[in-house]
């Protein structure tokens, strides 16, 4: 393709190729090759202009222009427009019709003018007879009247200044809106990568994409229901909040549909698929979108009420200043200026905007109100591990009993351990693989006891894997004080887990569980952040559980714990007066999670660890947990800043305009574009990216 080349500093370099040298989705196409590139930073072809912008690598020049120029206008790459961009587009292309729109009626005669303004005005009048026939006095009332007297004063330049600037406002907030629901939907959309597919009789990972129609799947508890489809075998507890709302799991048995983005909370499935569109998982996110605008932050809602209520004493202000006046004009300029829109639009702006720039940094929030949540909280509880600890663990002893095999031990543990999502029994099952220990299916059916272990038949013997106590205390397997100095040996500083096969101790697999290299700093930065208790729950032995809080710098612990104590503990600081934020990645930190005020998961959660999750963190860092303190903090800090000054700028032009000092018009046109500068103030970053 031939170009030309129009900038070209340091590593940026632009081309140009001629104006529509390529459409829209060779554009995208042209960019995203471009960017898979290993020596492209960045690339952005414009289709309107025909030009290619590229930052690239140093000494990657030459290469950056070979590729432009074998580019072929025959055969050149295609992608779809991303959804962002597609909302970007429409955006600018709604602006300009305002703009132009508005810019076009100056060339028209008077008398036409007039016409189309007062045509355009009943809109705004008949909305605001609807909310006052509803008996709902919003400011809905307030413009329709505002817009109604300027008409019947033959007013029309002040009706049209105020419909252009209230237009402007609902496409900014409109445009806001439409790009954090987008932000949000990419961050909640299904990501899998391997399934369990039923081939002769028996489960096989596979690749989620080689799935066909009519395939069966298995899925265990804890995971994501990957397809819609019908259950052809076994029983589960199925979440379906994520599609209903209700947060009580369903029984799911044979017949019964299920649907792609539920989560199995206990038991298994065999499903069969019905459809491998993601469609119905999309429209799934999409409501759960709309609802998280509803789950309001307190501040927010309060906004929103004082501004519905501001409005019946601007319409006692404009019947004070015709009285003291007698000038309707006068008295107009009371009611072209109203706190109540500044509020009602700054305030929900602030909150999406927030939620978006969260979205931004890999932080899906569900909801305007745990921001706030988070901005409030002074206590945090950590599940260990996962959490505080890496996310993969390593078994690096195991140590067989009472005649036992070590590989076998090895091999036996992660044959029942595969199946299910939890660190530890990853780091099981890819230790078998390191020592190519092939672990076929000899077990039957597996259940899966949550925080405590596993139970299944294999070889024709009972089975069992998981805690000390459950495999001692609950299962009361036989321990020699000999075999007790050991796992004390052994245990110290790390995680183990323990096999019994035939009602006999057959071996135990150490578990080292460093915690995350940036872990100490996060709580010290968290405790700077106004954190006050950060407390540490988790089910290993004291010692484990000990050695980690030290090293973390963390205020209490609690070693040992069941789920239903690491729920009644959230429970406990929070009837102290704690806010609580509580964050966690296995099945068993689900009903802490749904105690707290505002429940967390990390990136490799467990599917239904982030379904209950008020907010995913998507990145494998605990850093993000400062980075959303910072944004819940920022935001509060707008919305009152916006606040007190919607409050004293709109005050003072109430005065000015009732004195006479300034007519209806101007106070209009103040009044709405003081409205628009904080709305676009609002959509601003709330951290500079350095």
């Amino acid at each position: 393709m031939k170009y030309s080349i129009v900038y070209d500093r340091g590593r940026v370099l632009r081309v140009r190729c001629g104006d529509y040298a390529f459409t829209k989705t060779q554009g995208y196409g042209i960019s995203a090759e471009l960017s898979a590139l290993p020596y492209v930073e960045s690339a952005e072809a414009n289709f309107r202009s025909g030009s290619i912008l590229v930052t690239y690598a140093k000494g990657s020049r030459k290469d950056v222009l070979r590729y432009i120029s074998r580019l072929d206008r025959r055969y050149l790459p295609e992608a779809e427009v991303p959804a962002l961009a597609a909302a970007d587009d429409k955006f600018k292309s709604d602006l300009c019709g305002i703009v132009g729109r508005k810019i076009l009626m100056r060339f028209l005669p008077l008398p036409v003018r007039n016409v189309i303004t007062a045509v355009k005005a009943l809109k705004y009048v008949i909305k605001g007879l609807d909310s006052f026939l509803r008996m709902d006095i919003t400011v809905d009332i307030l413009d329709g009247t505002a817009i109604g007297v300027s008409v019947l004063r033959k007013d029309f330049g002040t009706a049209s200044s105020v419909m252009f600037l209230l237009s402007l406002s609902e496409l900014l907030e409109d445009y806001t809106r439409q790009r954090a629901k987008l932000a949000l939907t990419e961050q909640l959309a299904l990501n899998i990568d391997n399934v369990w597919k039923v081939t002769e009789g028996e489960p096989v990972s596979v690749p989620f994409s080689s799935i066909e129609v009519g395939d069966r799947v298995i899925v265990y508890a804890g995971n994501i229901i990957p397809f819609d489809g019908t259950v052809t075998d076994s029983e589960a507890m199925v979440n379906q909040a994520t599609m209903t709302g209700e947060s009580e799991p369903v029984n799911k048995k044979a017949g019964d549909s299920v649907f792609a983005g539920t989560t199995v909370e206990a038991g298994k499935l065999e499903v069969q698929v019905r459809e491998l569109s993601d469609s119905s998982r999309l429209q799934n996110i999409i409501k759960l979108i709309d609802e998280s605008e509803n789950l309001k932050a307190g501040i927010q809602s309060k906004a929103e009420r004082l501004a519905d209520s501001i409005v019946p004493y601007s319409f006692l202000g404009f019947a004070a200043a015709w009285l003291l006046t007698g000038n309707l004009r006068t008295a107009t300029s009371v009611l072209m200026v109203d706190f109540s829109c500044a509020i009602k639009l700054s305030t929900p702006i602030s909150v999406i905007s927030a939620m978006r720039e969260a979205a931004e940094y890999n932080i899906a929030v569900k909801g305007g109100k745990y921001l706030e949540a988070a901005a409030k909280a002074d206590a945090i509880v950590f599940d260990k591990t996962g959490t505080l600890t890496q996310a993969s663990p390593k078994v690096t002893d195991v140590v067989p009993f009472n005649g036992f095999e070590r590989d076998y031990v090895l091999r036996t543990a992660a044959c029942l351990e595969e199946h299910f999502p939890h660190s530890v029994a990853t780091a099981v099952v890819n230790k078998a693989k390191e020592e190519d220990l092939c672990h076929e299916e000899e077990h039957a059916e597996v259940e899966y006891l949550v925080a405590h272990g596993i139970v299944t038949s294999y070889s024709g013997k009972r089975a069992i894997i998981g805690s000390a106590h459950f495999v001692f205390e609950d299962e009361n397997i036989e321990v020699t004080e000999e075999q007790k100095e050991i796992i004390a040996e052994k245990s110290v500083g790390n995680s183990s887990i323990f096999l019994a096969v035939g009602g006999v101790l057959a071996g135990m697999l150490v578990i080292e569980d460093p915690v995350r290299t940036e872990a100490k700093d996060i709580i010290t930065r968290l405790h700077k952040a106004g954190i006050t208790k950060i407390c540490m729950l988790t089910g290993d032995t004291e010692s484990a559980a000990k050695r980690a809080a030290d090293s973390l710098g963390i205020d209490t612990y609690v070693a040992q714990v069941l789920p239903e104590h690491k729920s009644d503990y959230v429970k406990k600081l929070k009837s102290e007066g704690c806010t609580v934020i509580m964050v966690g990645d296995g099945i068993n930190d689900t009903p802490a999670l749904a105690a707290a005020d505002v429940s967390v998961a990390m990136s490799d959660s467990s599917d239904i660890a982030r379904e209950v999750a008020d907010i995913t963190l998507g990145n494998q860092s605990l850093a993000d947990l400062v980075t959303l303190r910072v944004i819940s903090e920022r935001l509060m800090e707008r919305i009152s800043a916006n606040y007190r000054f919607i409050v004293a700028f709109n005050a003072s032009l109430i005065i000015l305009g009732a004195a006479g000092v300034i007519p209806a018009g101007t106070s209009a046109l103040l009044h709405n574009g003081s409205t628009m500068l904080i709305a676009a103030k609002s959509m601003t970053p709330l951290i500079r990216k350095k």
